[in-house]
């Protein structure tokens, strides 16, 4: 198992050791252990299941004032996952990380607390499961456009189908100030 640091600090990439024949293969998606020795300590307190169809695009979420940090792994399928930080005070403000995730590669991507999170899916259908740092809260949550100018995220994908809720959420600018989420570095 491995922890790949990206251009951002705290978003990180596990990849996991696969052990594979003709018959097929067994990872451990998880290690609390392993990955503790790693550098990468975090506590997770309920995990999630979202499956989806291509096109879909979910985000961009985060939930405040508890935040939560995810452990995104793509199950079934490919998507393409998207965390982007918005910390008020953040060195790193602005800047978002992509990753590829699938069925094929295994990996996963850590979404830290105060950051946004999105996907689209790449695949015919993607089964996703993701790990929280934190309860979720149906009154905390928030989000923003995945379109929106000011992050200017590529989407690879032309035409999104958006849930309702996804097609109504705001620009970051108009966010109210005690809605976002602030940087405790």
């Amino acid at each position: 198992m491995k922890v790949l640091t990206t251009d951002i600090p705290g978003v990180a990439v596990i990849e996991p050791q696969v052990f594979g024949d003709e018959r097929g293969y067994f990872l451990e998606t998880f290690n609390d252990e392993k990955l503790t020795d790693l550098g990468f300590s975090h506590v997770f307190v309920q995990d999630n299941l979202s499956f989806s169809r291509h096109g879909v695009l979910r985000g961009l979420h985060f939930q405040y004032p508890l935040t939560q940090g995810k452990l995104v792994q793509c199950v079934q399928g490919e998507i393409w996952d998207v965390a982007l930080d918005i910390r008020e005070g953040s060195p790193t403000f602005g800047r978002w990380h992509a990753e590829h995730l699938s069925e094929g590669n295994h990996r996963s991507l850590f979404i830290p607390e105060g950051f946004a999170h999105g996907f689209c899916v790449l695949s015919e259908t993607a089964l996703v499961a993701y790990k929280c740092t934190a309860p979720y809260r149906h009154h905390q949550d928030s989000g923003i456009r995945f379109d929106d100018p000011q992050f200017a995220i590529p989407w690879p994908i032309g035409s999104p189908q958006l849930s309702p809720k996804d097609e109504g959420l705001p620009l970051y600018k108009d966010l109210k100030p005690e809605n976002r989420p602030t940087f405790e570095g």
